[in-house]
């Protein structure tokens, strides 16, 4: 763990992504005694540095925290971070668009609830809003769908938006400011991932035990999940996304697992031990990728990126040309070329 986490922000997002086992003191992170793939070049710098008005470089980018990234159907690169200007927009070769869409961020952020005062039903978790939150620290994830839209997650904001490719907003799921667990309220939602008959799927996620789907109009379908340990429980349902056959793959990150369910919640299996990953992907060659570690849709680890992302990322997105971008808590921004 970084100092500033540990010092300046131990109860906040940064802190979140930490794995369980670390956090228990049994060992080092999972992934970090993973083969390091091969056929993949780390990005010295990505993306370029802004130039000041005299036409040199100002320095590194000032993030803050990157939560998430997401690559556009003309494959420019959306970078969603909590400073200001929340959404940034680059080419792949990292050179400065712009910034991206109108969405307003909740000011909340989402805190632990002391070990001491949890009750077995209760979410470990709570948002601050206020003098104590932060600025746009409710941007938690962005994602593409099928047909290029850009879907926005703001947690402690408990709404999702669905967006054009240019940024206009076309659909708001969830009432700001109202959190709930009906079928259009959420409570500190987490994640959207899409399935290919166009219904998606809502990990409801730091305050709600559940995941949530929708037909392609935003109407409720059905939800499944509830709080505990076992087959088909989540403490933290953090991220998800949908395979071709239309598998669910949650990272139930508090119980350091990923659980896997079919198109209707039938829960299927898991895979144990993954470690309190909070990044999760699935590439157009229908591989499974855990932060920086991929996998075969069975689970099988096939190797991992190296660098910090490789068990620290909180958000990922691969390009059609099997590009890797990971956003990391950290306040940066990695970049792997397939070769």
């Amino acid at each position: 763990m970084r100092a500033f986490c540990v010092v300046s922000l131990v109860m906040s997002f940064a802190c979140l992504s930490t794995s369980v086992a670390a956090q228990d003191g049994q060992g080092p992170r999972p992934g970090t005694d993973e083969p390091v793939l091969t056929g993949y070049k780390a990005v010295a710098e990505w993306p370029k540095e802004a130039l000041g008005d005299k036409g040199f470089p100002s320095g590194p980018w000032n993030y803050w925290q990157v939560p998430s990234v997401a690559v556009e159907a003309d494959g420019n690169i959306l970078v969603l971070h909590r400073g200001d200007y929340p959404i940034l927009e680059y080419r792949p070769d990292g050179s400065f668009i712009g910034p991206w869409g109108h969405i307003q961020f909740s000011e909340g952020k989402v805190m632990f609830v002391p070990p001491a005062d949890r009750t077995p039903e209760m979410s470990r978790y709570q948002a601050i809003y206020g003098p104590s939150g932060c600025s746009n620290c409710g941007a938690h994830s962005i994602r593409k769908d099928p047909d290029g839209n850009i879907w926005v997650v703001d947690a402690t904001g408990h709404v999702i938006y669905k967006c054009s490719p240019s940024g206009e907003i076309l659909m708001t799921l969830g009432q700001k400011g109202k959190p709930g667990m009906g079928p259009n309220n959420f409570y500190l939602p987490t994640d959207v991932a899409f399935a290919s008959n166009g219904d998606f799927y809502v990990t409801d996620g730091y305050g709600n035990p559940r995941v949530v789907k929708y037909s392609q109009d935003g109407k409720y379908r059905m939800q499944f999940g509830k709080r505990g340990d076992g087959p088909g429980e989540f403490q933290l349902p953090h991220n998800i996304a949908v395979d071709a056959q239309g598998r669910v793959f949650v990272t139930d990150r508090d119980n350091a697992r990923v659980e896997v369910f079919d198109a209707d919640g039938k829960y299927l299996t898991e895979w144990g031990h993954t470690g309190g990953v909070s990044s999760l992907y699935i590439s157009k060659d229908q591989k499974i990728w855990l932060g920086g570690t991929k996998r075969d849709l069975n689970g099988k680890v096939i190797g991992r990126l190296p660098g910090e992302g490789s068990t620290g990322s909180h958000g990922a997105a691969i390009a059609d040309s099997g590009d890797v971008y990971l956003g990391l808590l950290s306040g940066k921004v990695e970049k792997f070329v397939k070769q």
